[in-house]
């Protein structure tokens, strides 16, 4: 339901399209899918002027994760609001970090650092 509630209208096939109409009809889900919608559409578009109202919603929307979510977002604001406007992101460097952690594991108590250091420059 989360995945239906998230994604873009207009891939939804017929049936999909018509559960999702099904599921607005609750006034709790209708909610939920504008605050989710509205978020989506904030961060795929970096509109970071949306930011502070999209957060004034969760928290009079009397749902409780989105408040919750809200709330955690609001703790680290300034890194909230820079990704939001910022056109870079470090998606390359946590693809590295999770590489060498898979490495890490997978020699777990086998071998010393100049191995895992010769795999990890070495791998093609």
């Amino acid at each position: 339901m989360a995945w239906l509630l998230i994604r873009d209208p207009e891939t939804l096939g017929p049936d999909e399209e018509q559960l999702l109409e099904i599921l607005r009809g609750d006034a709790a889900v209708g909610s939920i899918w504008h605050l989710a919608r509205s978020y989506v559409s904030m961060i795929r578009e970096q509109t970071v002027w949306k930011l502070d109202s999209w957060l004034s919603s969760c928290s009079r929307s009397g749902i409780e994760r989105f408040d919750t979510f809200a709330a955690g977002l609001r703790q680290d604001y300034a890194a909230v609001r820079a990704a939001l406007s910022e056109p870079w992101s470090n998606g390359q460097a946590e693809g590295q970090i999770n590489r060498l952690k898979m490495i890490k594991r997978q020699m777990y108590g086998r071998a010393s650092f100049n191995l895992l250091r010769k795999r990890v420059l070495y791998r093609a």
